[in-house]
């Protein structure tokens, strides 16, 4: 079974989610699915279909959470140091055609967010990055075309 890393704030994230699906959302759905009974010949209801297709999402949902909670490996990014990017660092890059900074955490597929400024270690930029050190210049093929970023920081908070 292959452990899938991921921070300490991202673990916490899909615990919570498992929690609220089998304790808020599914009974929702179960309750749902009782009143859409009670409205006679379900071939032709399509609260009934709606709430079973939702069930159906859920019950998904909770299979897949289950999985990856149960082959997190969880890694503790305030114990880690040193000055290349590796997992858990948060990388400061200046874009080399316009000097843009933009800053990124790296962190594990299922809690990567680019808003939130979450990158996915799956991500070609976060594989590009990964043994680089502040001042070495990365090169990225990105659907928009090529682009060129420089490492301006990284650090272990």
């Amino acid at each position: 079974m292959e452990k899938v890393p991921m921070t300490a704030a991202g673990y916490n994230r899909l615990q919570e989610e498992l929690k609220h699906l089998k304790s808020v959302a599914r009974p929702e759905v179960i309750k749902a699915i009782a009143e859409a009974r009670e409205h006679g010949d379900l071939s032709e209801n399509a609260e009934y279909h709606a709430a079973r297709e939702r069930q159906s999402f859920i019950e998904g949902r909770v299979m897949e959470l289950e999985d990856r909670i149960s082959r997190a490996e969880i890694i503790d990014t305030s114990k880690l140091s040193g000055d290349t990017v590796k997992f858990g660092a948060t990388v400061t890059l200046a874009d080399e055609d316009t000097d843009e900074e933009i800053t990124y955490q790296i962190v594990g597929q299922d809690e990567s967010d680019i808003k939130e400024g979450r990158l996915s270690i799956t991500a070609p930029l976060a594989r590009s990055l990964i043994g680089k050190a502040e001042g070495d210049q990365v090169e990225v093929t990105t659907p928009g075309g090529s682009k060129s970023y420089e490492i301006v920081a990284v650090q272990f908070v």
